[in-house]
């Protein structure tokens, strides 16, 4: 059996963080983390684009854009949705994994799902570099991962 798998290799081109607003503290951790696994893994932090938009509804046109544009090796969506006592959390989570998802299956560059999806901001904390990691440099490194396997996979 013939294996192919991505490695970590630094990754050819730019790489896009396109990252929400709303819940920002954790945001801009998950932003830390992510930004810290490129430069650890030979990415240039000029080769880094940061785009910010509103909230995590808004992840999903945007990355599929910026996968679509041709400038990019990898686009990492960022972002924060904490439940509340409405029904805007459900609405708002499905819409942003729905979008993110999109833009991964159209594009011809890896899109990465980096949004956090929690009961608590305690929870969304501890996913943003306290006892549980950050999850912003753990969809870096799929992100490293998958331009390589994208790149032995070819056209």
């Amino acid at each position: 059996m013939h294996v192919i798998e991505g490695g970590y290799a630094t990754p050819r081109g730019r790489i896009a963080l396109v990252a929400a607003r709303f819940n920002g503290q954790i945001v801009d951790a998950l932003i830390a983390g992510a930004r810290d696994m490129l430069l650890r893994h030979g990415v240039a932090d000029d080769a880094i684009d940061l785009v910010r938009v509103p909230g995590a509804f808004e992840l999903g046109p945007v990355a599929a854009r910026l996968a679509a544009g041709g400038r990019h090796a990898a686009v990492i969506a960022l972002g924060c949705v904490i439940r509340g006592a409405t029904a805007h959390f459900d609405y708002v989570a499905g819409a942003a994994a729905n979008g993110i998802a999109q833009a991964a299956q159209a594009g011809r560059v890896p899109v990465v799902f980096g949004v956090l999806t929690t009961e608590s901001i305690e929870q969304a904390l501890e996913r943003a570099g306290t006892k549980a990691g950050n999850r912003g440099a753990d969809a870096a490194l799929a992100a490293i991962e998958l331009a390589d396997l994208y790149g032995k996979l070819g056209a």
